[in-house]
């Protein structure tokens, strides 16, 4: 299956900030951009509930981040258990948690394990050097590349297409 990143999305991005008061500033982080395009196609949390997952495994928000590394790395869930996961769809509605707690797990893991845990868990946050976390990892920068290429690829219809398995 083949996940798409719109460009057309970073104006859904801004009206989805307004409505959660955020500030617009944070589509010059284009990591957050490519990332949520990267993992769902209408940056938005209107998926399976969970992402189908349940327990640790379990995603929430636009950046479908599991539950492992939310509770292990971010100050809102680091309290919570493995069992408590359906707390975090939270994020699914609060976008201003959902990137705050995407920036906080980064900042704790450091890019590389952080990336490795994003993509596959807890098992990956111990083997972060496989060929499908650098195959995500090669999709989410080579979007990124092509974003940073020309402003206008922010808010026009063009369209970048990078497949990567789902898992």
């Amino acid at each position: 299956m083949a996940y798409m990143a719109e460009k057309w999305f970073a104006k859904q991005l801004i009206q989805l900030l307004v409505l959660f008061g955020c500030t617009i500033l944070v589509l010059a982080d284009r990591g957050n951009y490519t990332i949520s395009g990267l993992e769902t196609n209408t940056l938005t949390a209107d998926y399976t509930y969970g992402d189908g997952k349940s327990s640790d495994s379990a995603n929430f928000g636009i950046f479908k981040q599991n539950w492992f590394m939310l509770r292990t790395s971010t100050l809102l869930f680091k309290r919570y258990t493995t069992a408590q996961y359906n707390d975090g769809a939270i994020l699914n509605t609060n976008l201003t948690q959902d990137i705050k707690t995407r920036h906080e797990s980064e900042s704790y893991y450091g890019t590389d394990v952080w990336f490795a845990g994003h993509r596959n868990g807890e098992s990956s946050v111990n083997d972060p050097d496989t060929q499908d976390i650098a195959n995500y990892r090669a999709g989410v920068a080579w979007i990124h590349d092509q974003l940073a290429k020309d402003e206008k690829y922010l808010t026009d219809n063009t369209r970048f297409w990078y497949s990567v398995v789902p898992i």
